[in-house]
Parts: C-alpha cells; structure tokens; sequence
C-alpha cells in the first residue's frame, strides 16, 4: 500500500502526540516537530506508511534518549487486557463457532494503537469488545477456514502490547503446535517486542521469533534473514494490524489480514466503511462476506 496525502498530515499528528508524551521541553517538541516537516516535503509517496513512521520514531528514541518511551504504556496495556482475558476465554469457550469468536475479540484488541490514539483506557477496550460481540467481521472466512485446515506451519504477525493479550484466544483456536508468532526486532510505537509477548505469556504457548526490524508493520527488506524463511515457508501466515496491512497488502501468499479499520485511508483501500472489523486477503481482493 502506498503513501497518500491524507497520510501525511497524520504523520505529524502522531509524532506531536508522541514527542508530548515523552518530555514537556518545549524546545524539544519545536526541534523534533520541524525536523518531522522537513522530512515531509521530500516523502516518498511510492513507499508504504511505515516507512516515514519508522524514520520519526527513530528520530524521537535518538532525541529525547529513551530507547523505549512506549514501555509503561505497552506494561500497562497488558495488565489490563490480562485482567479481561479468563472472562474473554469463556466467551470462546461457550460460543458455537469459537474460532469465529476467537478471531472477533483478536480484532476487538486491535483498538490498542497508539499510532491512532493518545490513550487507551479500559472503557475504550471495553467498548471494541462490545462491537466485536455485535458486529460482523467482513472478509473471506470459508477461505481462511480451508486454508487453516490445510496448514502445517501457521505464522502469526502479532501487532501490538495489550492486543497480543487478545491474539492468545486466536492462537488456542489455532492448534498452538503448528503456530509461530512474529514480534518487532526493537520498540517501536507500542508495538509488541520480545519481552512483551513474554509479559503477555504467549511464550508459554507458541514458539517466539522476532522479524529483526523497528518498523510497525512488516517491510520484508528490512527484516532479518531468519524471520524471511520462516514467512516463505509458512503455509498460512496471520497479519494482525493496520501496519501489517500497509505493508503486506501487495504481497503473494496464503496471507490473511486481520485488523479494525480505524483509519479511511486503509478503510477506502479495502473497500470497506471506516471501523470495520475486516479479515482481507493481499492485493485488494477483499470479500464481504459477513460472519
């Protein structure tokens, strides 16, 4: 997926939202703010967005020292979705489809985004829980039904702390065996690295890799060697999150997104109205099929 105009002004959006939670030095804010415009006039728009994202946040570890200024926060989003989750997995449990349940309270967890919001409180988790028990999930399901089916190796691209809380009651459904699951190689946003998904417990679960990359999302030419075979040889591969989306979207392969389309940008490219819980497929061939 490629960069758009409308992209740009959310670039400097976040990173004001991001400079300001990590120092109140005005200076400082001015400093970054500036550069982060600079930057803007010579954007690349044949590039996908995290690209430019991964650039700023960057820039904003090198310019206030902190090499992980999510990491309270991503703490903190943990805690609360584990408080939720032996409730969460009775939901599972008791549905008729699990599975379909399982993957609805995957994307529920996909509100925990710090690229799109400032905060996220337990009513903002509590209310994407709501929705995903109300609202369909739109996208290919008997096609990710009988690819999952078929798959010895599953690959899991988790996305964020707090949601990879949520994507425990996916992989269970999963058959935890035959799953991998891919964090970021270094912070990045609230992104989830190694030592999140351990705080999260996914490690007493699945195999943990990490793809060797700070983006947020997936940029294959940037990851290491080692997360690249395990992505060509996986037989099914799970992308959760707008990031993955925008960097995956063009890629070949049993590939299935799975994400809340909080943004119209991602919303328009997959032909789908803004908040809706999508399950899509690579190269814009999004079903609507409703579950």
């Amino acid at each position: 997926m490629k960069t758009t105009l409308d992209c740009i002004p959310c670039f400097v959006r976040q990173s004001l939202n991001a400079v300001r939670m990590v120092t109140t030095d005005p200076a400082l804010q001015e400093r970054f703010l500036r550069e982060v415009l600079q930057w803007m006039v010579h954007i690349d728009m044949h590039l996908p967005p995290p690209v430019m994202a991964q650039r700023i946040h960057r820039r904003l570890k090198e310019i206030v020292g902190n090499p992980d200024p999510y990491f309270a926060v991503k703490r903190q989003s943990n805690r609360m979705a584990l408080e939720l989750l032996p409730e969460l997995k009775t939901s599972v449990e008791q549905d008729p489809e699990p599975l379909v349940m399982a993957m609805r309270l995957a994307v529920a967890g996909n509100i925990i985004d710090m690229g799109v919001s400032k905060t996220i409180t337990a009513a903002d988790i509590q209310n994407a829980i709501n929705q995903a028990l109300t609202e369909p999930l739109v996208g290919p399901l008997a096609q990710f039904k009988q690819t999952l089916s078929a798959a010895r190796h599953i690959l899991y691209l988790a996305d964020n702390a707090g949601e990879i809380v949520f994507d425990r009651l996916l992989i269970e459904q999963l058959a935890p065996r035959r799953v991998t699951v891919a964090v970021r190689g270094a912070p990045i946003l609230n992104d989830a690295t190694i030592s999140d998904a351990r705080d999260a417990g996914l490690d007493q679960l699945v195999e943990l890799i990490d793809n060797g990359s700070d983006a947020p999302g997936t940029l294959l030419a940037d990851c290491s060697e080692s997360f690249r075979n395990h992505f060509e040889s996986a037989d099914l591969v799970i992308a959760k999150g707008q990031g993955n989306f925008e960097s995956l979207s063009r890629e070949q392969g049993n590939i299935f997104f799975l994400f809340k389309a909080k943004c119209h940008v991602i919303a328009a490219h997959a032909g789908l109205p803004l908040g809706t819980q999508v399950l899509a497929v690579p190269q814009n061939e999004v079903s609507h099929e409703r579950v």
